[in-house]
Formats: C-alpha cells, sequence, structure tokens
C-alpha cells in the first residue's frame, strides 16, 4: 500500500497553515517591498554586523528569490537579489534576521549549535525514512521501524531550528531600532515580513510532527 487517505486528513491541517503561511509571506514582502529605506539590504547587514565586532563575516549575493541564508562554516552570509541591493524596508529585515544568525554564531548560541549539528542527520532521515518505511511494509517490520526513527531526526531538527530562527528574528527587530537603520513608524512592515517568515518554520514543525504521530499510529503496533 503506497497511499493511505488517512494520511492526508493527519496531514491536512499543516499543509493548509503552511500554504496560508507562504502567501503571508509573500504579501508582507511585497507590501514591504515597497517602503523604501536608508539602506540596501547588504548595506543593512554590514552595519549590524560591523556593530557587533563581526567584521570578518562577508556577505555575497546569491541567486534564487529569497535563498537568503548564514553560512556558518564558511562564515558568509549570503543575500538574493531581492535583498543584497535593494533598499526597501522587507530587504533590511530579511538581511537583519540572517545578521542576527551570525551573531547567534558569534556568541555560541547553544540552539544553534545543535541545529548545526543536526542537519546532516535531518537530511538523511528526510532522503531515506519513507524509502524504508515502505520497504518495511513488504519485507520486515524492523524496517519501518528504522524508517520512523530516521524521521525522528528530521522533527528534532524542526523543533531545534523554532527557537533558532525566533531568536534571529528578534536580534533583527532590535538592532534595527537601535542602530537607527528603521525608525518606529517603520517596525510594523519589518515584523510583518519577519512574523510571516516564522509562521512557515511553525507549520513545517507541525508538518513533522503530525507526520512522526501518523507513522507511530500507523506502524507503532505492527507486526507485519
Amino acid at each position: 500500500m503506497f497511499f493511505d487517505p488517512y494520511y492526508l486528513l493527519f496531514i491536512a491541517p499543516a499543509v493548509l497553515l503552511g500554504l496560508w503561511a507562504q502567501s503571508r509571506v509573500h504579501s508582507a514582502f511585497g507590501k514591504a517591498s515597497q517602503v523604501n529605506a536608508n539602506m540596501s539590504g547588504a548595506e543593512a547587514a554590514r552595519h549590524i554586523l560591523n556593530s557587533a565586532g563581526l567584521t570578518n563575516v562577508a556577505i555575497e549575493r546569491v541567486g534564487g528569490h529569497l535563498s537568503d541564508h548564514y553560512d556558518p562554516s564558511h562564515r558568509v552570509l549570503r543575500l538574493s537579489p531581492d535583498v543584497y541591493g535593494v533598499r526597501s524596508l522587507a530587504a533590511v529585515g530579511i538581511a537583519a534576521h540572517e545578521a542576527g544568525h551570525a551573531i547567534q554564531d558569534a556568541e555560541n548560541y547553544a540552539p544553534l549549535a545543535v541545529r548545526n549539528a543536526a542537519v546532516p542527520l535531518a537530511n538523511f532521515g528526510s532522503g531515506i525514512s519513507w524509502t524504508l518505511i515502505m520497504l518495511g511494509m513488504f519485507l520486515s517490520k524492523y524496517l519501518v521501524f528504522a524508517g520512523i526513527a530516521a524521521f525522528s531526526c528530521v522533527v528534532f531538527f524542526q523543533l531545534i531550528n523554532l527557537p533558532v530562527e525566533f531568536n534571529a528574528s528578534s536580534r533583527a527587530k532590535t538592532r534595527l531600532l537601535q542602530l537607527g537603520i528603521i525608525g518606529p513608524p517603520q517596525q510594523r512592515y519589518v515584523n510583518s515580513v519577519l512574523n510571516a517568515a516564522a509562521l512557515t518554520y511553525v507549520a513545517a514543525t507541525l508538518q513533522s510532527l503530525v507526520t512522526l504521530a501518523y507513522f507511530l499510529l500507523r506502524f507503532g503496533g505492527s507486526d507485519e
């Protein structure tokens, strides 16, 4: 059996939340993109990093839409074309969030260290869990249990990722105001972008938790 309609009942609320969160992100980013800022995303990130003493963290432009991220292995903050050279509140908000991750890294923020260590396990679990479970349905219940264990790594990553992302956004909001990059009247635009982005992480976490619950209920007592 490769399709179980009950899985759709389990996952539907989380999927709908994810779709709504994505629409919120695009809407908030679009509105904030129309409001000018005094700095580009790259300039805002550089200012925040320098203020934290992180002059050794580089900033690079990368392709893709909202592909912004901080690479801790190379200590590089990579910004998308919609953020890097654009002077908008959306751009500075996203750039400040990624700069927040760099500051977390420099301060040895524990949840970030755990999350980074969990990335290989999460990637492995995401890639192999469904395969093991499907094979186990025909071959051995132990493969099913191995698949569930592998998927648990994905759930763990999603759970530890939440405080990391929320903390980075909190740092971004605080430093943007403290450094005068934005003023109080502009704060609501930045908040709307970062809060919408945070909701996507909540949806992803909920989806992984619900999927794990489905696996446990569906196969936890399997004698196949």
